[in-house]
């Protein structure tokens, strides 16, 4: 009987023994299957990586290139509130339709591999996006880069935002070997983009050996912040000099950081410039246009509610660096929900001096770390935890009760935090 997208979805996470959370890296079953299915690169993909930032990145690169007038196909994870975000057409995410008859192709060609959640997931949307007949595809990388599903399409283009520690038991215990890991996506003679201005020698290394055009932030390419503007600075197109763009709004999406991740898609598209040139007004436009749910997003109101999904300490000390930048506020409010895997403590230590009053709660799922261990860890560094819950909406209500007008309300701490978030709030991802 033909089955819905719930269903689908119940289906994919059944198919192999580690469910939709299991992680098992390498490119033997996933290659298999897209040779069953005969697909090939019918378009210029943008393959983007990196510990944070590669969603921003992938977002600012879809907005540019739609206000350019090309048909661009978008695959990220995980999604907030609806599978459907992980596979857009021209912004908008994929129908039940679409996706289900994707699943039903790769499902068909699939034999007897037991592909994983993610790896059906990526099959799927290349067929979404073949069935679109996409000018560009850009693909998020979900783990790592050199055995993820996403690497078996050949890229255009690669971009890696930076590297930092996280999920260390998957791809090393140092940046030398996470930089090592996610340089696998990497291919001789593609250009590269590496927004890291520190990257690991390992990264340096590997891109030297194969022979690929590394661009690196601050040595080749970067951005300048400027009075109310900021400047784009690069390799000029045909010659050896310096190009330089000055004069550009800042990106609708918040935080300093936002700037370099903004950088990495400029860099990417000067040099995919002949087969997807842009014009200054679509890079205006597309970077004014930019939205992404749920990366430092601000939600207007009095208390304000900030929605971030940081979860390593890299994100939270760029959390932390935002938070500072925004107006007075007496107190913070920090509904605050981990996975167990993750670095807690990095966390904490990264926003301690940002947080007033700490609201710990479970989130739903095996890997999550419980309310009273987030508990213990935040008492252990003598901070104030108002209360703990057992689940993010009671957190949330919690604070919206407690919090005065000149107060702000934080959730962050796992994608998972901020879509229950959202849901209490009636809002969409």
């Amino acid at each position: 009987m033909p089955l819905g997208l719930d269903g689908w979805l119940a289906r994919i996470e059944a198919l192999h023994p580690r469910g939709s959370a299991g992680i098992e890296l390498g490119l033997e079953r996933v290659a298999a299957v897209k040779a069953r299915l005969g697909q090939r690169e019918f378009c210029p993909v943008i393959l983007v990586g990196g510990t944070n930032g590669k969603g921003s990145t992938c977002a600012m690169l879809e907005r540019i290139l739609l206000a350019a007038g090309y048909r661009v196909g978008l695959y990220t994870s995980p999604h907030l509130l609806d599978y459907n975000e992980r596979v857009c057409i021209d912004g908008v995410a994929a129908s039940d339709a679409s996706l289900c008859a994707a699943f039903d192709r790769v499902e068909r060609a699939r034999g007897d591999a037991a592909l994983t959640y993610f790896e059906f997931g990526t099959l799927a949307a290349w067929e979404v996006f073949a069935a679109a007949a996409t000018d560009v595809a850009i693909l998020e990388v979900g783990l790592g880069g050199r055995l993820d599903a996403t690497n078996i399409y050949e890229p255009a283009c690669t971009v890696i935002t930076g590297i930092d520690l996280d999920h260390m038991e998957f791809l090393g215990a140092n940046r030398e070997a996470i930089g090592r890991e996610k340089a696998g996506i990497f291919r001789r003679g593609i250009a590269a983009i590496c927004g890291d201005a520190r990257p690991p020698q390992s990264l340096l290394d590997h891109a030297a050996a194969i022979g690929t055009g590394l661009q690196v932030m601050g040595r080749d390419f970067g951005y300048q912040r400027q009075e109310q503007q900021w400047l784009y600075w690069g390799p000029e197109a045909g010659g050896d000099g310096v190009a330089r763009r000055g004069g550009l709004a800042f990106p609708a999406l918040r935080g300093e950081r936002q700037l370099a991740n903004a950088a990495c898609a400029l860099a990417a598209l000067d040099a995919l410039h002949q087969v997807l040139p842009v014009a200054m007004k679509d890079i205006r436009q597309g970077l004014g246009e930019v939205e992404l749910a749920g990366r430092f997003q601000v939600l207007p109101g009095r208390p304000l509610v900030v929605l971030d999904v940081a979860h390593n300490p890299q994100a939270a000390r760029v959390l932390a660096a935002n938070l500072g930048d925004q107006g007075f506020h007496r107190n913070t409010w920090a509904v605050f929900g981990m996975l167990a895997d993750k670095d807690i403590g990095g966390v904490i230590d990264a926003l301690a001096d940002r947080v007033t009053h700490w609201l710990p709660c479970t989130l739903d799922g095996p890997r999550a770390a419980s309310a009273d261990f987030l508990k213990a860890r935040l008492e252990s560094r003598r901070l104030k935890v108002a209360a703990s819950f057992a689940m993010p909406s009671a957190a949330l209500a919690y604070a919206q009760e407690n919090a005065g007008e000149d107060d702000r309300i934080l959730a962050f701490g796992s994608f998972l935090t901020v879509a229950a978030a959202l849901q209490s709030l009636g809002r969409s991802a």
